[in-house]
This record gives C-alpha cells, sequence and structure tokens, in this order.
C-alpha cells in the first residue's frame, strides 16, 4: 500500500466522521441548543438537524414537556402562631430553551426554593381555620406568585398543589374538643328552635280553636235570637188571632188562649228538678169555664159532630141546674216528686 493510498483512506474517514458530526436528530419532546465558540446561536427542534461541524456544538438538550416535582416538608407559622408541617408538589413545563438553559444555573432547584419561599409567605399571612380550610385559594395565590417569578427562565408554572397540612398533635386534639363542642351547641340551638317553633304550633293551634269557639257559640247566639224571634212572631201573631176573635165577639178562643196557658204554666211547675210536692189550688168551675171555651172552638172549627160530642162530655161532667155541686178541697192534688 502506497502514501496515496493512506491518505485516501483518512480523508474517506474524515469526511464520514464530518458528516455524522454535522448531522443531528433531536428527539420529540426534546430541543437542543446550540453553541459556536461558546456563544449561544440557535435551538434545534425534534427532528434531523445539520450543524457546523468542528465549529458548532450542542450546549444544552432541555426537557420541553411538563414536569413534576416534589415540594419538601417545611415548618410554617400560621398568623395565629400555630405552627404545621407543609410539602407540595409543582408542574411546570419549558416553553423557551434558550432561557431555561443560560438564564437560571439550576432550574428545578431554583423552582422548588422559590415555590417553598413562597409557600411560607402565603400560608403565614392566614389563620390556622384560613389554612385548613381554604387549599384552593392558597394553591392559587401559590401559581400566581410562582409563575410570575419564573416568567423570565421561559418557564411555565402549570399546577402548585399542597399535599398535606399537618398540625401538632395537641393542636389537633384541641380542635377535635372545639369541633365536638360545636357540635353539641348546634344540636342544642337546634332542640331549642324546634321545642319554640312547637309551642309557636301549639298557641296558633289553640288560637285557631278559640277562633272556631267563639264563632260557633257566635253562630248559635244568632241561631238562638232567630228562634226567638220566629217564636215571638208566632206569639204575636197568636195574639192578634186572639185579638180579632174577640173583637168579633168570640170569646171562647180567649178562654182556649188563657187555658192554654194556664196549663203550661203547671206543667212547668212539675218538671223542675228541685220540686217534690207541688200544691195545686185549682178550682173545677174555672176548669169547666176552659173547657167550654175549648168546645165552642170545636164545634167552630169541626162543625155540629164535634160540638156534640163535646156536649155530651160536659153533660157527663157538669151537675144540672139546682143540684149542689160537689165539695172542691181547696188545695189541689199531691204530685209525686219529680225525678
Amino acid at each position: 500500500m502506497t502514501g496515496f493510498d493512506v491518505f485516501a483512506i483518512a480523508l474517506v474517514l474524515l469526511v464520514i466522521v464530518t458528516l455524522f458530526a454535522g448531522v443531528k436528530t433531536v428527539p420529540q419532546g426534546f430541543d437542543w441548543t446550540i453553541e459556536r465558540f461558546g456563544k449561544y446561536t440557535r435551538t434545534l427542534t425534534p427532528g434531523l438537524n445539520l450543524i457546523v461541524p468542528y465549529f458548532d456544538r450542542v450546549g444544552r438538550k432541555i426537557n420541553m414537556m411538563e414536569q413534576v416535582i416534589d415540594i419538601p416538608e417545611q415548618e410554617v407559622i400560621t398568623k395565629d402562631n400555630a405552627t404545621v408541617t407543609v410539602d407540595g408538589v409543582a408542574f411546570f413545563q419549558v416553553f423557551d430553551a434558550a432561557k431555561a438553559s443560560y438564564e437560571v444555573a439550576n432550574l428545578t432547584q431554583a423552582i422548588t426554593v422559590l415555590t417553598m419561599t413562597n409557600i411560607r409567605s402565603v400560608m403565614g399571612s392566614m389563620d390556622l381555620d384560613q389554612v385548613l380550610s381554604h387549599r384552593d385559594e392558597i394553591n392559587e395565590r401559590l401559581l400566581r406568585v410562582v409563575d410570575a417569578a419564573v416568567s423570565p427562565w421561559g418557564v411555565k408554572v402549570n399546577r402548585i398543589e399542597i399535599k398535606d397540612i399537618v398540625p401538632p398533635a395537641d393542636l389537633v386534639e384541641a380542635m377535635g374538643r372545639q369541633m365536638k363542642a360545636e357540635r353539641v351547641k348546634r344540636a342544642d340551638i337546634l332542640q331549642a328552635e324546634g321545642q319554640r317553633q312547637s309551642e309557636i304550633l301549639r298557641a296558633e293551634g289553640a288560637k285557631q280553636g278559640q277562633i272556631l269557639q267563639a264563632e260557633g257559640r257566635r253562630e248559635a247566639a244568632f241561631r238562638d235570637a232567630e228562634a226567638r224571634e220566629r217564636l215571638a212572631e208566632a206569639e204575636a201573631k197568636a195574639t192578634q188571632m186572639v185579638s180579632d176573635s174577640i173583637a168579633k165577639g168570640d170569646v171562647a178562643a180567649l178562654n182556649y188562649f188563657i187555658a192554654d196557658k194556664y196549663i203550661k204554666a203547671f206543667g212547668l211547675l212539675a218538671e223542675s228538678p228541685n220540686q217534690k210536692v207541688l200544691m195545686l189550688p185549682i178550682e173545677t168551675s174555672s176548669v169547666l169555664g176552659s173547657l167550654a171555651g175549648i168546645g165552642e172552638i170545636a164545634r167552630a172549627t169541626f162543625g155540629e159532630s164535634a160540638a156534640s160530642a163535646s156536649a155530651a162530655a160536659r153533660r157527663g161532667s157538669v151537675p144540672p141546674a139546682g143540684s149542689t155541686p160537689p165539695a172542691v178541697p181547696p188545695a189541689g192534688p199531691t204530685l209525686p216528686p219529680q225525678r
């Protein structure tokens, strides 16, 4: 092998090595920065790319996919001087490979430290109750602050989540007692409210019952007054009829009217619950006169047949003229006690 052959073989090998050095294949999800003599010139995107061999070289290989960082545990003192242990997680994505490569030395460490610092700042301005019950608000405030801080680095923080908040054991016990007391208080309030509502409903029912009873009494009084009015009208009409009969010369109607009232009055005396023995000073002639008046009314009303029957009854009970009437005791019959 001559010298020329060796030179040709070396030249071919150099060309092959140069071609391989100038062709770069960037995988999907990554961006590569290119430096020429140590200075950034451009960024290679995923796919096949060509660079100038021996002058350009790959500087940084930046992951452009969304990444997650665990925020380590740290103690935070809240506004009301309660110490809690907090940890979290952050999700970020690089959108400018050049800035992420040359604007910050260690991107992951910088985001972690910045997030921990802002967690202490945000949660330190809140009370313990707010810290435990307003995680969404804490996450939102952290995301807003941290995203604005890392924006010059070509990074977008998508989410920051607080994973766990652990208060001290004695504080947890005190919170349990407070929660129990609050539950008991709510139960007492609900029971008192129920009793108050029950009393109100009972009072409303009693009021409605009294109103209905009053309306019933009013209706009954109205009915009684109407009945008395009708009775008075009937009495007035009867009296008017008797007065008309008297004006026409018919005295029998008056005798019937008086006898009816007379007998009803004694009937009421006999029905009295306190009456045990009733002495009735009734004269026979008065009763017979009343019977005669009744007979006259019957003759005028029912005709001669009824009048003959009444006359026969009167002949059987009235002694003939000139005879001595039987002796009538001065006092009426003794009635049995009323039960």
